[in-house]
């Protein structure tokens, strides 16, 4: 049964890459390094190709390795100036060095047709909310999705839904980002309906 539903997942997947921010720390709970192998793997059942920072090290090299040991395409993109810090040891996939961290999130957008953010830190928030921020402003309507690991990203949540109560946000642009405790359950939301705001934008 396990293996008929991995078929079916890959074969009916509208994504062929997506792009994944995440820390190139590890975190202090095995919750997040369990969640980063577990959506490499989702990558691999659907037959979806990852783009990611290019690192080898914490949640990035994770959700690296496992979707390369699963036979699926990699794609790092990294700033030269940080690739003495980010990788370590051996690589994995193809990576693309560029001259910038401008360059990089350019790089991963046009590379990909949805965005998910692991936990991370503040590199992992500020391409987060640049994708969003371009989504809002019609650049892209590709989804974004919130990999939600034991609550990680409550709060920014709780702050975006303050922000749409205080007028700052749109109602309707609350509804860019996607949510989700689980890596099957996100990657199935972000199928069916990452892109229900657009149209919910249009209507409004």
């Amino acid at each position: 049964m396990e293996e008929q539903d991995e078929i079916v997942r890959a074969s009916n997947s509208r994504f062929k890459r997506v792009c994944v921010f995440c820390g190139s720390s590890s975190g202090n709970r095995d919750s997040y390094r369990d969640a980063a192998i577990e959506l490499g793997e989702e990558l691999v059942a659907r037959g979806v190709g990852l783009v990611y920072g290019g690192g080898s090290i914490g949640l990035m090299g994770l959700v690296s390795q496992t979707v390369h040991r699963g036979g699926g395409h990699v794609l790092g993109i990294i700033p030269r100036s940080l690739m003495g810090r980010e990788i370590t040891g051996e690589t994995v996939g193809e990576v693309r060095p560029v001259a910038s961290m401008h360059q990089r999130k350019a790089e991963m957008a046009r590379h990909s047709d949805c965005f998910i953010a692991l936990p991370g830190g503040y590199g992992t928030f500020e391409e987060l909310l640049e994708v969003v921020t371009w989504a809002q402003l019609g650049i892209h309507d590709k989804p974004v999705g919130l990999l939600n690991v034991d609550g990680f990203y409550n709060c920014l949540l709780r702050f975006i839904d303050k922000a749409v109560d205080d007028g700052f946000i749109k109602p309707s642009e609350r509804h860019i980002i996607v949510s989700a405790s689980t890596a099957q359950e996100l990657v199935h939301k972000l199928e069916v309906g990452g892109c229900m705001w657009v149209s919910q934008i249009i209507i409004a």
